[in-house]
């Protein structure tokens, strides 16, 4: 304990370091990992040739080291008189060329331009202990001296923990002189990672000096990780900053990761080394009560393209149950990003390798062989069709994918929240992306996946009969609230849906209820063309889309003087707000005041279905009040594994129906519904969206 500082700011004291030498004797201190662990870096930025300044050089072993093996031009200076004498003693005979003298670096007696590196293990982070005035002066009297003893095209080389401030320091002070900067992360391996002092990663700070120009403002900052061969290039200092951060974080994760099992959620980002972009999605599940055997410590999981936003592979509690169910004590689940090319399982296992044993448990046995799994084998299909962009909604793209039982699925997602699925359709199967036969022949080719178009016109390729969403299964099933279910289907009835998305519920009502009059409010004209072109969408005598503002829509029926009464109006609306804790609808459609309007165009019978998606629980329940003020009468039906709640909402009490008869008045519904001739979806079954339903 006598040897460490009683403040940080001990570090830049000359006394301290005569104590500290004394006390520690001959034995070699490191800072930051020896020879071995710096080498790679160190002979990509050193010459045998050049001439070396080492500042700070303490008792290190690394100038002998690098002596030995061929840089015997080296110079070492410290600030300790007694740790100077001990390093000249030690290597007088043994390394002559190689010389020790005590000085301050923050005042050095060498002539201007005399070396072509200085070579910095941690003094740098020693002095720079915080953004004081008197510490920040020093530092930059450091760097002078630094700048006045290297030659132009020479290397400042500081070997660092990379904290922020330091980072800052350093880079801002050489950029602003016009001086390359890159900053190059140490390999660890996991020899030395095991005796490296630190849980963070090592980096060297790699300073070129040019000639600075005169009005110039050009900065070149680049950072090298340890996975990359080639530097990438950023555009300013915090940039560079965050870079860093992100490697500290990584590697604080994988500490933590390595030496327990980790009962929170823990996933992260890997990016293409090229263009820097999400890659891959990891998430990390620990089953701690599965009991341990040879094989099944470790396993990795490639969730198929396309089938990331399914609640086994998008929840926590879905990848919970996943992992479980296979038996492993730690799974990693991996989601494939768009726009990113894959070459099948097993170029993505080649890939991958490496990384995930980074995240391996620990415990596990020596050349564990660690599977990688995936459903059917194989990486799925994702095929984007369309891109583009709405004033509204922002950037949107149309996509197919393969889904459950080799059928396909048309989806509408916005790039602002990629993973929600915003719209989905079944395809037909005459709609499958050409060229299937000849990857069934070609394996390689299939899993990589699809980038072909539909073999048909999208208005051609939608199963109608289909209801990919659950909250819209809820919400058709909430018809039958609307009493004698048996004489629904031929009814006339009226119903206002505020929210096109891709149509797929306006349309299934007009289908089914083969005598109604859907009107569509949607706000965003895109969303028309959308519909209308990918989603076989059509408007007719019986449905019509309106595009304007459901809040001054509905306000200007309630208006008139004999507002049109709808036997049911339906909201699926999302929020384009990402800071608030309700995604759907905007908080401006549960207002009471607006409630009260929804009121007066409803039928005295009818029934108001809301999609609400709230996270915040206070919220929530401000939302339940003010519907419970307006519609006395409120069920709540909760979306098995996801955060939508079906709210049907009627004006009068005396209507109220215990769940078992809501449960009966759906199954004569579905029973209407099924005629002879036309197509329904097995996996559809009214009453089942009704059985947890609730009177709030």
């Amino acid at each position: 304990m006598a040897l460490l500082p009683r403040s940080a700011r001990d570090f830049g004291s000359a006394q301290y370091w005569e104590r500290f030498f004394q006390q520690r004797g001959p034995r070699a201190f490191e800072w930051y990992g020896g020879y071995l662990e710096l080498c790679a870096a160190l002979h990509k930025y050193v010459r045998p040739r050049d001439k070396v300044l080492v500042v700070g050089c303490g008792n290190s072993e690394l100038s002998e080291q690098m002596y030995d093996v061929g840089y015997q031009d080296i110079v070492n200076v410290d600030i300790s008189e007694v740790v100077i004498n001990q390093m000249r003693e030690r290597n007088a005979h043994r390394r002559p060329k190689m010389s020790y003298l005590q000085m301050d670096m923050l005042q050095m007696d060498f002539q201007d331009g005399q070396f072509q590196v200085v070579l910095d293990k941690g003094t740098l982070d020693a002095i720079l202990v915080d953004e004081e005035e008197a510490t920040l002066e020093r530092v930059d009297r450091m760097f002078a001296e630094i700048s006045r003893v290297l030659q132009v095209g020479g290397r400042y080389l500081c070997i660092s923990l990379a904290q922020a401030h330091v980072v800052k320091k350093a880079v801002g002070c050489f950029s602003r002189e016009g001086w390359m900067v890159r900053i190059h992360q140490v390999s660890g391996g996991e020899d030395g990672a095991a005796k490296r002092q630190f849980v963070l990663p090592v980096f060297v700070y790699v300073m070129t000096k040019f000639k600075k120009i005169p009005g110039s403002v050009l900065q070149i900052l680049e950072i090298c990780t340890e996975e990359q061969d080639k530097p990438v290039r950023v555009e300013s200092t915090e940039q560079l900053v965050e870079a860093v951060k992100e490697r500290q974080l990584y590697a604080l994760l994988r500490s933590q990761l390595n030496k327990n099992p980790s009962a929170s959620h823990v996933s992260l980002d890997l990016c293409g080394a090229d263009t820097g972009k999400p890659r891959y999605t990891l998430h990390v599940v620990d089953s701690p009560s599965v009991k341990a055997s040879r094989n099944n410590h470790f396993a990795i999981f490639i969730i198929p393209q396309g089938r990331e936003t399914e609640w086994l592979f998008g929840t926590e509690a879905g990848r919970k149950q996943l992992a479980a169910s296979a038996s492993f004590r730690r799974l990693i689940t991996v989601a494939l990003h768009r726009d990113q090319h894959y070459e099948g399982m097993e170029g993505i296992q080649a890939e991958l390798s490496g990384k995930v044993m980074e995240l391996a448990p620990p415990g596990l046995p020596s050349q564990q062989q660690v599977p990688f799994l995936s459903v059917g084998g194989d990486i799925g299909v994702r095929t984007i069709q369309h891109r583009d962009t709405s004033a509204m909604s922002g950037e949107y793209l149309i996509e197919d994918v393969k889904g459950d039982n080799m059928c396909y699925f048309r989806r509408l997602i916005f790039l602002s929240n990629r993973n929600v699925v915003q719209s989905e359709a079944r395809l037909l199967s005459s709609a499958a992306p050409r060229g299937q036969k000849k990857r069934k022949k070609d394996k390689k080719k299939r899993e990589s996946g699809s980038t072909e178009a539909p073999s048909t016109s999208a208005g051609q390729a939608i199963d109608r009969s289909y209801l990919c969403c659950e909250h819209h299964k809820a919400m058709v099933a909430g018809l039958a609230l609307l009493r004698n279910p048996e004489l629904l289907p031929g009814a006339r009835l009226s119903v206002l849906v505020i929210g096109l998305g891709g149509g797929s519920l306006p349309l299934f009502i007009h289908d089914y209820f083969c005598q109604s009059h859907i009107e569509t409010v949607e706000i965003d004209p895109s969303m028309l063309e959308v519909a209308t072109r990918w989603f076989c969408f059509s408007q007719g005598d019986r449905m019509k889309v309106h595009i304007s503002d459901g809040l001054d829509y509905v306000a200007e029926l309630s208006a008139a003087a004999a507002p049109a009464r709808y036997d049911a109006v339906m909201f699926d609306v999302d929020s384009k707000d990402p800071t608030l804790g309700m995604s759907c609808p905007p908080p401006a459609f549960v207002e009471m005041s607006f409630l009260q309007k929804v009121r007066a165009i409803l039928a005295p019978e009818g029934v108001f279905v809301l999609n609400l998606v709230c996270r915040d629980s206070l919220l929530k329940d401000s939302v339940l009040a003010a519907l419970k003020e307006v519609f006395p009468l409120l069920y709540a039906q909760r979306i098995e594994g996801e955060v939508n709640e079906i709210l049907f909402c009627q004006p009068h009490p005396e209507g109220k129906l215990a769940a078992p008869e809501l449960v009966e008045m759906a199954k004569t519904l579905e029973r209407t519904l099924r005629r002879p001739g036309r197509a329904w979806d097995s996996s559809y079954v009214l009453s089942d969206m009704l059985k947890a339903v609730e009177i709030v």
